[in-house]
């Protein structure tokens, strides 16, 4: 594994290499010429790079950096926990801003040990399959790094620059800890690798996650894979998903894509014994 998340260049190509430029650019005379941003070399130009012309290139630099870290380090596939920032651990529940959140602390544990197991299950492939995937933040996100931890095993995290609260949470494998600009890039690699989206009670973010795969899932978009949301009283309370069925919003089936659970046991349980028609259980979705 050390060999896998060893982030030394290697260069495949016998032109000179990009950093030997980078490095010597910085020892040139200092004169008006030199200084003028014009000269800067427009790879290692931030100012350049933040272009408003520029977005389609920090978009696929944005896709491919995770992509190109996550395969050399060797994960295959992943399960996905979405949730909560906000729902603390029980053992901090009496600080929670509402009598709510402080019910909901219980799905923390439950998040935890569902990545524990799993993780625990991930020993025999030498942590590269079924790899726990979360935000990287606190609440929800922190148990599910947390409960790969305690296992000994890997989890990645796939955080984001917010103008609050988000940073990356202790837990998470370092080599594995990534940091995006744009929500839709990051969404994209919470389910280039599912096999299993798990989706705790959780706020906007939480919501347009969930609803984002259930989308792909929904138009064929993505293959279905096992998908389970923790608390159904909670889901219920916010979601009327019977009135869409009878709205004709969605059709009636479309309330068999997801499952209800409420303990990480009966959702090791719920995916283990997940039935999708003729297709293999867990297969990878198209990666295009």
């Amino acid at each position: 594994m050390s060999e896998q998340s060893d982030t030394k260049h290697i260069r495949r190509h016998p032109l000179r290499d990009s950093h030997e430029d980078i490095e010597k650019s910085r020892e040139i005379p200092d004169t008006p010429q030199t200084r003028s941003p014009a000269y800067a070399l427009a790879f290692s130009d931030e100012n350049f790079m933040c272009r408003d012309e520029l977005r389609p290139v920090r978009l696929q630099l944005e896709l491919l950096k995770p992509e190109m870290m996550m395969a050399e380090y060797g994960v295959e596939s992943t399960i996905v926990l979405f949730g909560g920032a906000r729902i603390p651990e029980p053992a901090k529940k009496d600080t929670a801003r509402t009598q709510t959140l402080a019910d909901l602390s219980k799905y923390y544990d439950e998040a935890r040990t569902f990545a524990r197991i799993m993780t625990e299950r991930a020993k025999v492939n030498g942590h590269r399959e079924d790899v726990i995937v979360t935000g990287g933040g606190p609440g929800v996100m922190e148990a599910g790094n947390r409960g790969a931890q305690d296992a000994g095993g890997v989890s990645i995290g796939l955080n984001i620059v917010l103008p609050h609260e988000q940073a990356p949470n202790e837990y998470v494998t370092p080599d594995l800890c990534f940091n995006f600009h744009y929500f839709a890039i990051r969404k994209m690699h919470f389910l280039m690798r599912a096999k299993a989206i798990t989706v705790f009670p959780g706020g906007f973010g939480t919501l347009d996650e969930m609803f984002e795969a259930l989308t792909l899932i929904q138009t064929g978009r993505m293959q279905r894979v096992p998908f389970l949301l923790f608390g159904r009283a909670f889901w219920e309370k916010i979601i009327n998903w019977d009135a869409l069925a009878d709205a004709g919003t969605i059709s009636a089936e479309d309330l068999d894509l997801f499952k209800f659970v409420e303990t990480a046991e009966e959702a090791v349980q719920a995916i283990d014994h997940w039935q999708d028609g003729d297709e293999k259980r867990g297969s990878l979705p198209g990666r295009d």
